[in-house]
């Protein structure tokens, strides 16, 4: 496995090493102790699969109390997907780093306890899985507007499908200070 580091510290790229030939392939897409080796600790208690067609955008999404981190892959199609430091007092607080996930590349992208998430679907179709941290807890839920000019995030599409939930979110700016994620260095 190879560990490739972000703009953001803690948001990492995660490239299996891929066994195929004429028959197909095979990779691991979790190994716990490759992990630790890597320096990379995390405990799983969810794991959700979403399918969402083109054009379809979903977040930016964080829990706060129950942060989540987050390790997301592609099994069919690609998405553009997207961190953001929501955390109090972080250095790179309203950075943003981005990872194009496909079924072609097989990478992953570890998210952190403390950041926002989401992704936009760039294939006809996308198949998204992801391991989380924390169970999902309604009333931990909360979420940023994609398009929120503060953080500039440079989206590959401009007009995209949002739910109704994810159309409605406030600025980062907007949010009580509270319900922020805190910073511990």
């Amino acid at each position: 496995m190879k560990v490739i580091e972000t703009g953001l510290p803690g948001c990492l790229v995660l490239e299996p090493k891929v066994f195929g030939d004429a028959r197909g392939f095979f990779y691991e897409s979790f190994n716990r102790d490759k992990l630790a080796a890597a320096g990379l600790s995390m405990q799983f208690v969810q794991g959700n699969v979403s399918r969402s067609s083109e054009g379809v955008l979903r977040g930016l999404h964080f829990q706060n109390p129950k942060a989540q981190g987050k390790l997301v892959s592609v099994l069919e199609g690609e998405v553009w997907d997207v961190a953001v430091d929501i955390r109090r007092g972080s250095p790179t607080f309203g950075q943003w780093e981005a990872v194009l996930l496909s079924a072609e590349n097989k990478r992953h992208f570890w998210i952190p306890e403390g950041f926002a998430h989401g992704f936009v679907v760039l294939s006809a179709q996308a198949l998204f899985t992801y391991l989380c941290t924390d169970t999902y807890a309604p009333e931990a839920d909360a979420g940023i507007r994609w398009d929120d000019p503060e953080l500039a995030i440079d989206w590959p599409i401009s007009r995209p499908l949002l739910s109704d939930k994810d159309a409605k979110l406030p600025l980062l700016a907007d949010l009580p200070r509270e319900r922020l994620p805190e910073f511990v260095g």
